[in-house]
């Protein structure tokens, strides 16, 4: 469960290792699906949370009771809407149940759809 001392984490390992075995283990799998999906990305933790970035924030996750949160931006979660429609969530967050597993091929195409619009961002930006 996300708690005070989840927000304080220095990085994503101290941040996994506050939850329950059967969360870090999809906390787990999650960070290894977008490391997969984006090699050439940094983590860090912003907003108290796991977040990976590429010319800004790529995408970020995070534990809860219920849930795995995923946060790729609201433009990959409308490019996905079909695909992701069985799972909760908002304008910007995707909801993943804890009781079931990853949709680890969605969570990678969403990733590289982040990736692909990162990188067009910043070649957009150096021809400015």
């Amino acid at each position: 469960m996300k708690n005070m001392q989840t927000s304080k984490a220095k990085n994503i390992d101290d941040y996994i290792a506050h939850f329950p075995n059967s969360t870090q283990k999809l906390l787990k799998e999650m960070r290894a699906a977008i490391k997969k999906a984006a090699p050439e990305t940094e983590e860090t933790i912003k907003y108290g949370i796991p977040t990976f970035t590429l010319n800004g924030n790529l995408v970020h996750f995070g534990g809860y009771e219920h849930h795995i949160g995923f946060y790729p931006a609201p433009r990959a979660i409308e490019a996905f809407k079909k695909e992701l429609s069985k799972y909760e969530g908002g304008k910007g967050t995707i909801q993943f149940p804890v009781d079931k597993p990853l949709p680890i091929t969605l969570i990678k195409k969403i990733v590289r759809f982040r990736v692909k619009e990162q990188l067009e961002k910043a070649k957009a930006k150096k021809k400015k």
